[in-house]
């Protein structure tokens, strides 16, 4: 059986190393799974803690993507196919494991650099968000489209989300719009363009590197070496950036149907604007007002309460049935027709809503996250 992730060292200068973590499920489109963050977990602390290991890096097997997102099908059919305490406890340990993977790339105390290459979606950006060296090249797509099945931008995107321009977090968290690599850029959720090209010359300078024998100065001589292999001249132009009048002023609504209401009115011939609003019109009305209260609760939050919050949102959003309707209309029977609690955005109670963000336990699974 192949393995889901492979790991590897290679040798550097000054008898450093550097670690190699390879999501490995190709024909998934390396789509994150419990046993691959059951894999990386270990492995991650691991080199944190092994004085010859320098840096770290993160990638996708392929050439189509670094990580397209959660194996969300698998939560449809445990969910689908267990009694209720077992399709949670499942929903539960496979999200408490993956904030807790996420939580230690943001807090990692080595360089980590992820080659987001290819598709970046989901769970993909909350492996990438965190991560001390973020290279987009120009293949790179992000999206945080969570709206089209039925769950919110997780993984952090209460912070990720929170910290991009403006409101354009906001407005990619409810309509779910892809982005490139120039947009990655300008939200906050990459740091260098370097073209997928000179990726061996980026690996081959950085065992070339002369270790500092303190390991605060790896960092920057991380940086070093991706700042020298970037080639800016090739970065597209921003979609977000063009937009980004437009973006804050239909976002700039009284309450969540407001807003809402403030984009699907909004006509544009623009392909990439168009493609945004289709989206959220077709998609999850209960997710419009989980990404409107996760943003507008957690604002000023911690990292650490982000992640609880988020933990809380995603076990009862496999309790409540749009999650699975909309998993199954999209990547099970494929009709495209998901069957939504509500017909739109305005008709979610106050209550219907509030249920999504009430801790099912007595003491929550992350209380310890951070200690």
């Amino acid at each position: 059986m192949t393995d889901v992730v492979l790991f590897e060292t290679l040798a550097g200068a000054n008898g450093k190393k550097i670690g190699v973590a390879t999501l490995n499920v190709e024909k998934k489109l390396n789509s994150l799974s419990l046993e691959m963050v059951n894999a990386l977990l270990p492995q991650l602390r691991a080199w944190e803690q092994d004085a010859a290991i320098a840096c770290v890096w993160l990638q996708g097997a392929g050439e189509k993507a670094f990580c397209a997102g959660g194996d969300v099908k698998v939560l449809h059919d445990r969910i689908k196919e267990a009694g209720p305490q077992q399709a949670m406890s499942f929903c539960q340990a496979f999200f408490e494991n993956e904030y807790r993977l996420d939580y230690l790339i943001h807090r990692y105390r080595k360089p980590l650099i992820v080659w987001g290459h290819g598709i970046v979606m989901g769970g993909g950006i909350g492996l990438m968000s965190g991560a001390s060296h973020r290279v987009v090249t120009e293949a790179s797509r992000l999206a945080m489209p969570e709206i089209t099945i039925g769950l919110y931008p997780d993984v952090g995107g209460t912070w990720f989300l929170n910290h991009a321009p403006g409101r354009s977090g906001l407005f990619l968290g409810l309509t779910g719009a892809n982005i490139n690599a120039a947009d990655a850029l300008f939200v906050g959720l990459a740091d260098r363009f370097i073209p997928a090209s000179r990726k061996t010359a980026v690996m081959n300078a950085l065992q070339a590197v002369q270790w500092s024998a303190d390991v605060r100065q790896h960092d920057g001589q991380v940086t070093h070496v991706l700042r020298a292999h970037e080639e800016l001249s090739a970065l597209p132009a921003s979609l977000v950036r063009t937009h980004y009048d437009v973006i804050q002023r239909l976002t700039d609504g009284d309450d969540c149907a407001d807003l809402v209401s403030n984009i699907l009115a909004h006509v544009s011939d623009d392909p990439w604007l168009g493609k945004a609003i289709a989206t959220l019109k077709k998609g999850c009305p209960m997710t419009a007002h989980l990404v409107y209260e996760q943003l507008h609760r957690g604002k000023k939050w911690s990292l650490e309460q982000v992640f609880q919050m988020e933990l809380i949102m995603s076990v009862q959003c496999c309790l409540h049935p749009d999650f699975p309707e909309g998993v199954r209309a999209l990547l099970v029977d494929k009709d495209g027709n998901p069957q939504w609690q509500h017909s739109d955005v305005a008709s979610v109670s106050a209550d219907w809503i509030e249920q999504h963000f009430t801790s099912p336990w007595a003491q929550h699974p992350l209380h310890n996250l951070g200690q």
